[in-house]
């Protein structure tokens, strides 16, 4: 829950109204960005304000001191210094916003690519970015200023692709710090394309140090260019700024002025986009401490997630292939250290029919979360998993690609996870993630895939689905945010639904009401359910059968009733009295709720038939049945 609030609290500190409002309280910045908007006028301008032509010459003009009607005279050749800085003002302009977008479109993508693809892709692109910036790049501009006939355009293109690798270190970096993070990886379960995911999520956390970067970038193309410029490269024709420093070089001790007002003119200008910079940075900079310490804690958790190995052989169950949801088959899991794999899942077997709720329980680093993100192909980076075969709905999986394993989610998967805020975007509203899914993976009409979005909200007991289809995550109290997951989860409609502790952070009563509505819903639309949790209670109050693992291994397989009452292994009989307490058992609770109108319902209720139950007695009833 921390985690959640921390990252709801960057995105609202990053959303482009929060960041507008915060700089304009900074003076520095707010006089920055003025100065910047009366240049940018200037050069959108220049035909309305330049007095002449700044390539007339009048020879009385030449090298002219200011005066009335020419107010900072002429230059060495006897055009008008004024016009031909208002020009210059948009030449230079021009080139930096081709520089800009030359580098933007080249690093900003491929950077994004390398950090959430990681592998080859990272490799290859970290190559590529470090050979450019070893490159000299004034050679090689010279080079291409002089095959291209000094094309303006094609050397600040040039210019922008040298500046490439700014982007891509800032895009990577950034990427890396959010591929990890819950709200992407639901993002994916929920049958979103790597493109989509990154288009619609990851560039939510980029944008805002592309932003910085390009306000850095413009400057530092501005003065390549007007250093080109002062070289003699480029027309002689097109005013400059860079050519008129030249000429006020060349004169600089009989005229001093000519230099004065071209190096004024760029120095203010690179100052201010300076200024502006470095404003941005100073109020976007707490979001990139937070998302730091978040993605260390995440490695932290993942690491005590992987220790332990060693233990009994593993069970098998008694379905088969054709009668499954789901199966895996000697599945194991390692993860790379060094020149050795750590193997943190050995060789376990499980199957889940149509229709059952199947629980896998454990402690903590038990691999229960491993196996699951195994059969979801969402395994963390450095994780391998090696199975024997799965299947999903009787398809084999084991040989297909990542991207036709990937259609799977969303349409046959559907994936609750823990940690609800985690798990929502921070950027984007309810209605958005609900949507969003729909018209990807199902290709649903907008008005189809918002009255489908509505209509499971009220299914999942949300009362007011309009309003909470315009809330933000942190609008939402944690068992709204955890029946919005399952509502996105239902919504395709899956036949495996796979729930990873979906009552791990909520209070007591709301978890009894969120497990109670998950057995009516597994009901409704008979799909399998494939429940993680370390809590007996739970798996005694909605799972058929449970499988009990321990340091990587499947320590037995049963029926819930069975495991209850002979529990064959020493080590579930230990969960199970660790998990005792002094709550009523579950012939005491039916007892002393005999007369409860609710008790009499479900007593008369065939079945299988889905049932309501008050909270209160839910809750009792996940307590006290451990001591059944």
């Amino acid at each position: 829950m921390t985690e959640a609030l921390t990252a709801d609290l960057d995105s609202r500190a990053t959303r482009p109204g929060t960041v507008w409002r915060r700089y304009l309280r900074r003076p520095a910045g707010v006089i920055a960005l003025a100065v910047f908007v009366v240049i940018a006028l200037i050069g959108v301008l220049a035909p309305l304000l330049s007095p002449s032509d700044p390539n007339f010459v009048t020879l009385s003009l030449t090298k002219a001191p200011p005066s009335a009607a020419h107010w900072l005279g002429g230059d060495s050749s006897g055009r008008d210094i004024l016009s031909r800085l208002i020009w210059g003002t948009r030449t230079t302009l021009y080139g930096a916003l081709i520089a800009v977008v030359s580098g933007l479109v080249v690093g900003g993508p491929a950077g994004v690519a390398a950090g959430y693809f990681g592998g080859k892709t990272d490799r290859i692109g970290t190559w590529i970015s470090d050979a450019l910036q070893a490159i000299p790049g004034m050679i090689i501009l010279l080079i291409v200023a002089a095959a291209s006939g000094a094309d303006f355009t094609i050397i600040m293109i040039a210019i922008g692709v040298f500046m490439a690798p700014g982007y891509f270190r800032i895009a990577r970096s950034t990427t890396l710090s959010v591929r990890n993070e819950p709200y992407i990886d639901a993002a994916k379960v929920a049958g979103l394309t790597d493109l989509r995911t990154m288009s619609r999520h990851i560039i939510r956390a980029v944008y805002p140090p592309i932003i910085i970067q390009t306000a850095l970038t413009a400057g530092i193309a501005m003065g390549m260019q007007a250093g080109l410029q002062f070289l003699g490269i480029g027309s002689a024709v097109v005013p400059s700024w860079g050519a008129m420093m030249n000429d006020g070089f060349r004169n600089m001790l009989t005229n001093p002025l000519l230099l004065l007002w071209p190096a004024a003119a760029l120095g203010v200008t690179i100052a201010v986009l300076a200024i502006i910079g470095s404003t941005l940075a100073d109020l976007i900079s707490v979001r990139t401490d937070r998302a730091t310490r978040r993605q260390r804690t995440a490695a932290t958790r993942r690491r005590t997630a992987m220790a332990g190995s060693g233990g009994p052989a593993s069970g098998r169950t008694v379905y088969d292939i054709a009668g499954s949801a789901a199966r895996i088959e000697n599945l194991r899991v390692s993860y790379a250290k060094g020149d050795t794999d750590i193997e943190v899942v050995h060789g376990i077997t499980l199957d889940v029919a149509p229709g059952e709720v199947l629980g896998i329980v454990g402690e903590s680093g038990s691999g229960k979360s491993q196996t699951v993100f195994s059969l979801l192909d969402l395994l963390p980076n450095g994780g391998n998993a090696v199975a024997d075969a799965i299947w999903i709905n009787g398809l084999e999986v084991t040989g297909l690609s990542t991207a036709a394993r990937a259609k799977l989610l969303g349409t046959q998967i559907g994936y609750i996870p823990q940690e609800p805020m985690s798990n929502l975007d921070p950027s984007y509203s309810i209605g958005f993630q609900l949507v969003e899914p729909l018209r990807t993976v199902h290709s649903m009409r907008r008005r189809e895939a918002r009255a489908r979005a509505v209509a499971v909200l009220e299914r999942v007991g949300i009362t007011d689905p309009e309003r909470v289809m315009r809330s933000y995550p942190h609008q939402l109290s944690g068992g709204m945010a955890q029946r919005v997951l399952i509502a996105g989860a239902i919504a395709g409609r899956p036949s495996l639904l796979v729930a990873d502790e979906p009552t791990t952070a909520l209070d007591v009563t709301v978890q009894a009401e969120v497990l109670e509505l998950l057995r009516e819903l597994q009901a409704e639309y008979g799909m399998a359910l494939l429940l993680v949790t370390h809590n007996f209670g739970v798996v005694a109050d909605i799972c058929d059968r449970v499988a009990v693992m321990s340091n990587g291994h499947l320590v037995e397989v049963g029926d819930v009733d069975q495991i209850f009452e002979h529990p064959a292994d020493e080590y579930t009989a230990a969960l199970i009295g660790a998990s005792l307490d002094e709550s009523e058992s579950r012939r005491e609770l039916d007892e002393r709720h005999a007369g409860h109108p609710a008790a009499d319902r479900m007593a008369a209720a065939p079945a299988g038939a889905s049932t309501e139950r008050p909270a209160s007695v839910v809750a009792e009833h996940s307590r006290g049945v451990m001591s059944r």
